[in-house]
């Protein structure tokens, strides 16, 4: 027997009217704040009307139920406090989320305003290396290229992360080239 809630056997949601929009949008954003984008899309799925999708959307801003500038600064500052992301990950994640990018540039320069990229990518190197020397660690070119490749996905510039790989293994140098792209091809 089916699962009676799986996508296949879920019966088709009625479509809604401004009231149903505004209360789906309440229920949604009580369980997760969302970018403007994001909204719009779910609403649009479930509305009778495209036009009520822009009234709910115009009613929900002008309350400051929802304003993408305040999500960007707040998701931005979370992600560098939490998660010990780089700049350069925070503006990728929101842009992911469908924040402009320019709003998303401007809140990552604020949250990253007077952080100290090398601390950073210290703690980063100490949280996610735990128990390991990192000297030793980093010593096999492989590991040395590994946690460079992480620490520019976590965000972190390709300068600063040399940096401070150098401080645990000489080759580090080498890893410049392997940034460029056109270096090595």
């Amino acid at each position: 027997m089916a699962n009676p809630r799986s996508p296949k056997t879920r019966r088709p949601s009625s479509l809604l009217d401004i009231d149903g929009l505004l209360s789906y949008s309440a229920r949604i954003l009580s369980v997760r704040s969302l970018t403007v984008s994001e909204l719009r899309q779910k609403l649009t799925k479930r509305a009778a009307q495209p036009s009520g999708v822009d009234e709910v959307i115009r009613r929900l801003q002008e309350s400051n139920y929802l304003n993408d500038q305040a999500f960007a600064e707040s998701f931005a500052n979370w992600r560098r406090k939490n998660e010990g992301h780089g700049k350069a990950r925070v503006v990728r994640d929101l842009m992911a989320r469908r924040v402009s990018s320019e709003v998303a540039a401007k809140a990552a320069q604020a949250a990253y305003a007077g952080a100290d990229e090398e601390t950073m990518i210290e703690q980063y190197l100490q949280r996610k290396y735990r128990g390991h020397n990192l000297a030793e660690l980093l010593c096999d070119e492989k590991r040395l290229a590994s946690a460079f490749r992480r620490l520019r996905t976590a965000g972190f510039s390709a300068g600063g992360s040399i940096k401070v790989l150098k401080r645990y293994a000489a080759q580090a140098e080498q890893l410049e080239d392997m940034d460029d792209p056109e270096r090595s091809a």
